[in-house]
């Protein structure tokens, strides 16, 4: 005798809700089918979820990297506004660093090539003092914008390379 799959009667809603097929060209659904696609709909599910907090995962490690750069630029910074200075510090120029003996830093407008290279004490490095009163080494400023970087034509070199 044949399986009687459904013993209530009539469905009465729409096609859609309907717990059996509703021609005789529809598969039959069994629980082994239900099971076997929420079996795929929690694999899916997990994994894409697994993606996105992997995603989340990296921008924050992105983020502490950019933190940490931005704490230790502070901490230069900080540092070398600490460093002796006998003359008024203007924005765009460059001054150079040494360092005496006893380990104290000082500024100077006389540049490690000026001094033959010989300077009194040990060079520690050049830097250009920004709008914002941060400092960048030398080595880092671009060439291109050799221009006092609070001019128009700086900034739109800046945001416009090309």
């Amino acid at each position: 005798m044949a399986e009687k799959k459904h013993d209530g009667g009539k469905h009465r809603g729409s096609g859609r809700s309907s717990p059996y097929g509703l021609s005789r060209l529809a598969p039959a659904i069994t629980l082994v089918d239900v099971a076997k696609e929420i079996e795929r709909a929690d694999e899916m599910i997990g994994q894409t979820t697994s993606s996105k907090l992997k995603l989340i995962a990296d921008q924050i490690r992105f983020l502490q990297e950019q933190a940490r750069g931005i704490l230790e630029d502070a901490k230069r910074d900080l540092d070398l506004h600490r460093a002796d200075c006998a003359f008024s510090r203007r924005i765009g120029h460059v001054y150079h660093l040494y360092e005496r003996d006893d380990g104290s830093l000082y500024w100077s407008m006389v540049s490690l090539e000026e001094w033959g290279g010989e300077p009194p004490h040990a060079y520690a490095g050049s830097y250009r003092l920004g709008p914002d009163q941060s400092w960048t080494p030398v080595e880092e400023i671009d060439d291109e914008v050799d221009l006092d970087p609070l001019t128009g034509e700086a900034i739109v070199r800046k945001l416009l390379p090309g």
